[in-house]
């Protein structure tokens, strides 16, 4: 069987203000309706003797994870919680290691989360080239066939051709290149880019990584066989002290540049990795003047630009080349030549501690969403909606009270061990230090105003006693 090994760990910085890093960009919708996780899922439909997935990602993203394969009707095989990146090369150990408890024999296709692949029959025939090779023990990656002199992407320099004449072996791994060697490699033709997508069986890869990297390999089995399930095995969470233990290393550097058996089958299949505004600007579909808007975009004499709105009007007049993405805390304008430094923002984000790294002003949680309206020294407005048959933890505040007001449907409070009901347009009162748990009953969202008063609002301020989410 062929198990796909969906990694989804990354934090797609360079497509901040959009992506953060509790809602990344593989967990968007950044092109149609599906998230980028999703749409990988999606792609894989019509390939035989498909195993479930195995997605590896973030402990910090797993109710995310877990309700787009929900949404998608997708049950996986295992979820696998990183308390820390890792990088490639131990997250898919990992995942090998889980696979063999279901077929101990098998194939993985290991396929990043936040990809864009646009012709899908040329992507299962390559699916099907590399397993061929897989079967005979080779460790295959996927090349793709450069479309311009890019200096984003790494590169693999194609070696031997190979007996079905339509792969090869990889000469070499190559870094990113400047601009005139990025031209040469597109002129050669014997260079493609690397996609960082792999297909091998799964000993075979644990075999070549612990004759290259055994450092990982054994931080590895150390955090595998000391894993905790979570939510009634809905997670599997890795060991935390010894995951940290794990070098962090990619696929490319811990095994496929040494190994003699990689092997590259190449691919053009309308591939891009949507690492930056301008890639995103690459693969959508723009009006006449070149520009792509998302949202409620106005513009006037603006050419190849890419005009996203997620809250507001967002008017743009007399512009080129430019991306302009607005959220409902911040908003980026950079040069399309620029975008790739977008990860310098967010390093001085990071370094200056602002909540914009990491969350946006509507934060996902697993019974639903809260929003911050407002906000002073010593009060804070939130909406809070909250799923059908939804409820948060019981809980208290030290330094907080709240009043909670009920603006649609209808919610079930929990307050020092009683309890009542709440519609339309009633309210109640939760003192610091008091018990609580809000709940929604009905078949509709709840939504409810909630303000908050107090010398600390930070949302660290939570004792909980029970919790449906196991947090």
């Amino acid at each position: 069987m062929l198990t796909p090994i969906i990694l989804s760990g990354g934090a797609g910085s360079r497509l901040w203000p959009l992506s953060r890093e509790h809602y990344p960009k593989q967990l968007l919708a950044l092109l149609g309706e599906q998230t980028m996780l999703q749409a990988t899922l999606q792609r894989l439909q019509g390939i035989p003797h498909l195993a479930p997935p195995i997605i590896v990602c973030n402990e910090s993203h797993r109710f995310l994870v877990a309700e787009q394969l929900r949404t998608l009707g997708v049950q996986a095989s295992a979820i696998l919680l990183e308390p820390v990146g890792r990088n490639t090369a131990p997250a898919a150990a990992i995942a090998a290691m889980a696979a063999q408890e279901k077929d101990p024999g098998g194939e993985l296709l290991l396929l990043p989360a936040d990809h864009i692949i646009q012709d899908i029959p040329r992507f299962h025939t390559a699916i099907t080239q590399a397993l061929h090779l897989a079967q005979q023990d080779y460790l295959v990656t996927f090349g793709i066939v450069a479309q311009q002199a890019e200096t984003g992407y790494g590169y693999i320099k194609a070696g031997d051709t190979l007996d079905d004449k339509a792969s090869c072996r990889v000469a070499a791994f190559v870094e990113k290149p400047d601009a005139l060697t990025a031209a040469s490699y597109l002129s050669r033709g014997d260079y493609f880019w690397n996609s960082g997508m792999f297909l091998f069986k799964a000993q075979r890869y644990l075999d070549e990584l612990g004759l290259h990297a055994g450092d990982i390999l054994e931080a590895c089995e150390r955090a595998f066989d000391n894993v905790s399930l979570d939510m009634d095995s809905d997670f599997q969470r890795l060991d935390k002290q010894d995951f940290l233990a794990c070098p962090s290393n990619s696929i490319d550097y811990a095994v496929m540049e040494h190994t003699d058996k990689a092997a590259m089958v190449p691919l053009d299949a309308g591939w891009n990795d949507i690492g930056a505004w301008s890639s995103l600007w690459t693969v959508s579909d723009k009006d006449e003047q070149g520009n792509v808007c998302q949202g409620d975009v106005l513009l006037k004499d603006c050419k190849n630009s890419y005009l996203r709105a997620e809250y507001r009007l967002l008017a743009a007049l007399g512009v080129k080349d430019v991306v302009v993405v607005e959220t409902a805390d911040a908003v980026l304008v950079a040069h399309k030549d620029k975008v790739q430094d977008v990860k310098h923002i967010v390093a001085e984000l990071k370094q200056t501690q602002r909540n914009e790294v990491d969350l946006h002003r509507k934060v996902h949680r697993p019974w639903g969403t809260y929003e911050t309206m407002d906000q002073e020294t010593r009060f804070k407005v939130k909406r809070i909606t909250v799923k059908p048959g939804a409820s948060l933890s019981l809980q208290m505040h030290h330094h907080r009270s709240e009043h909670w007001i009920v603006v649609k449907g209808t919610a079930r409070i929990y307050r020092d061990g009683e309890s009542f009901l709440l519609t339309e347009n009633q309210s109640t009162y939760i003192p610091l230090g008091t018990r609580h748990r809000l709940e929604n009953p009905g078949k509709l969202p709840l939504e409810i105003i909630e303000v908050q008063s107090g010398g600390y609002l930070g949302e660290d301020d939570i004792v909980r006693f029970e919790d449906d989410y196991g947090r």
